[in-house]
């Protein structure tokens, strides 16, 4: 896979099928996603985190055209059989390339590769995109400039699968200080957040009825602050806000935005 960075230098982004062609195993395996493979929204969150990876130089891969769906989806609907099925398909894959060590943008398929993969074979240290680049940063790899940002009022939402489910709330908040901008929290925030409402394959079915969508609920929250940015780790997270916003006009006043995409942004990348 090839893409141009910021200042058009084509980057070449190994799959692992071309890797083991050569013998060789990456140190990280960028498990993309199905939104950040196919949504264009999370497709410029996919960008930035890959050019960061390699600004780092970063030893990584992608499984491309091989990579599946973890069956997240499937499980929160309730087909356990589907979900295993997709699992084991996965599982088989990684441990052909040797795979140890995953990276993700998506909390959803963070919580599932880390937490669900394990009972049926697929043993791999999983890590959220924001902890890796916290990383980065505190180990010298990466440097970031928070001039661009300075000035802005912030808010983070915690996404539930990062949040509540694997109880990650330092990094994002510590990624975010980097870029010297203080966090303005909304009322419900850390364990007591408040989902986006597209949890529980919610995503892809039509809203329970009801006097209010969840995602309106949740962004009217944050718009009650008057950010500039509303910060997120999660692809689906990213969608229901910026609906939110864009249903309450406010799309022209605030910008929801990926961590990964705001590290790019200081490192102009």
């Amino acid at each position: 896979m090839t893409q141009k960075n910021n200042s058009s230098t084509p980057i070449r982004i190994p799959t692992c099928a071309e890797l083991a062609t050569e013998g060789k195993t990456p140190d990280v395996l960028f498990w993309v996603g199905c939104a950040g493979s196919f949504d264009d929204r999370a497709k410029k969150v996919t960008k930035s985190f890959a050019r960061i990876l390699h600004h780092a130089d970063i030893n990584f891969a992608i499984l491309g055209t091989e990579e599946s769906c973890t069956g997240d989806p499937a499980k929160r609907a309730g087909n356990e059989f589907l979900f295993q099925m997709m699992a084991l398909q996965n599982i088989q894959l990684l441990n052909a390339y040797h795979i140890k060590k995953i990276v993700t943008a998506c909390p959803h398929c963070f919580n599932t590769l880390k937490n669900e993969y394990p009972e049926l074979g697929g043993q791999y240290e999983v890590i959220h995109h924001s902890q890796f680049l916290l990383e980065l940063i505190e180990t010298g790899k990466i440097k970031v400039n928070g001039n661009s940002f300075r000035g802005k009022k912030i808010t983070y939402h915690d996404p539930c699968y990062l949040g509540r489910a694997n109880d990650v709330y330092e990094a994002p908040r510590d990624l975010i200080e980097k870029l010297d901008l203080e966090i303005t929290e909304m009322k419900r925030s850390r364990e007591k957040g408040f989902c986006c409402g597209a949890g529980g394959a919610q995503m892809f079915k039509e809203a329970e009825p009801g006097n209010k969508e969840v995602n309106i609920e949740r962004a009217e929250e944050a718009m009650a602050l008057s950010p500039d940015i509303i910060a997120v780790g999660c692809p689906f997270c990213n969608t229901m806000l910026t609906d939110g916003i864009k249903i309450n006009e406010k799309q022209d006043k605030i910008t929801v935005l990926d961590l990964a995409e705001m590290i790019a942004q200081a490192n102009n990348l």
